[in-house]
């Protein structure tokens, strides 16, 4: 037989608060989002400098801080900052969806791009653009709708006495077909203008963002990040079985759908506010985990990865590419790709595929 794996020590330091409470403080997870706070926080201020009209780091703060010339404060809080905050904003919603769906069906491919919830916000922003030549905001509205009702249909057809990880999965990867064939028919629908239009969306770009998409989203992520974290015990608890769950007291079936709600709605609107961005939700949570090597879903280590991983891409595209960037969603495609090579190369070295 082969012995069982030493489980795994906690190594951290239990903090008292003033009521008397004691938590947990894993040392190495409160570094990890830390550094990528700050990591998060000096790409943004290098992304809002960089452009045609270059303005160097300090300058960014000063202006930030309310200390800029006329000129710079009309570049930075009316032209940039409102971009860098919806690529901060939709890297978090996408790290923090793919950890919860990951989590919910046990299984590093159950995120967002493999389960179609991304091509379901597509299908809606595309019957908003080909059907009815929809304004920027409608088609905002539409990428939300089909993201929502793309997860409703995944969730019924998975239901059977419960939604259990890999019929999900299954059922995500059959409904990403069907409604990825359903954005093709859309395009060879359309005519000229709104097919390049589409085409254009469908990459995943977060060119012309301002503070229309922030407010919305800023909302949204205030109400959805407190309550997702606030259930995130009951999410590890689900993470060992659902009969485990039950035994400790957690209403399984609730505690699932209510978290699945979270996180397409998390999804839903990160892709209405920027378009399909790939690869974030997928790889946001795996480079998470493999930093902070703790079990369990590490939400807040896989939000500060996705942001910091969105801002990253978004200022390669410009930097990298200059006149001719390409949009954030090619960039984070290609880095997402090699990353499933590396890994594929590492677990077959290990073995284990």
């Amino acid at each position: 037989m082969t012995p069982a794996a030493p489980a795994r020590v906690f190594r951290g330091r239990t903090v008292r608060t003033v009521g008397g409470l004691s938590v947990r403080v894993d040392v190495r997870a409160f570094t990890v989002v830390a550094l990528l706070l700050v990591a998060a926080l000096t790409a943004s201020v290098v992304l809002i400098g960089t452009g045609d009209f270059p303005i160097s780091p300090g300058d960014v703060v000063r202006t930030l801080l309310g200390d800029g010339d006329a000129g710079q404060e009309f570049i930075v809080n009316e032209l940039r900052l409102p971009r860098v905050l919806v690529g901060l904003l939709v890297g978090a919603s996408l790290g923090l969806g793919g950890a919860l769906f990951q989590a919910i069906s046990r299984n590093p491919l159950g995120s967002p791009d493999v389960l179609g919830l991304g091509q379901g916000s597509t299908a809606g922003a595309l019957v908003m653009i080909v059907l009815f030549s929809g304004t920027a905001r409608q088609v905002t509205v539409g990428a939300l709708i089909g993201g929502l009702v793309t997860g409703f249909a995944i969730y019924l057809l998975a239901w059977k006495r419960g939604v259990h990880g890999y019929r999900l999965v299954l059922v995500g990867i059959g409904v990403s077909a069907i409604v990825t064939a359903v954005n093709g028919y859309l395009i060879t629908k359309a005519d000229l203008v709104d097919a390049a239009r589409a085409v254009v969306w469908m990459t995943g770009s977060l060119d012309g963002r301002d503070w229309e998409q922030v407010r919305p989203l800023l909302g949204l992520c205030a109400v959805l990040v407190p309550l997702v974290l606030g259930n995130a015990r009951a999410l590890r608890m689900l993470e060992m079985g659902d009969d485990v769950a039950y035994a400790l007291g957690v209403r399984v079936e609730r505690t699932r759908l209510l978290l699945m709600v979270a996180a397409v709605l998390l999804t839903a609107s990160a892709t209405a506010a920027a378009g399909p961005v790939g690869f974030v939700a997928l790889t946001a949570p795996q480079l998470a985990r493999r930093l902070t090597r703790s079990p369990g879903p590490n939400l807040v280590p896989a939000m500060c990865m996705g942001a910091t991983l969105l801002v990253v891409a978004d200022w390669a595209s410009q930097r990298l590419f200059g006149a001719d960037q390409l949009p954030v969603g090619v960039v984070t495609g290609i880095l997402g790709g090699v990353y499933l090579l590396w890994l594929l190369v590492t677990e077959r070295k290990a073995g284990r595929i």
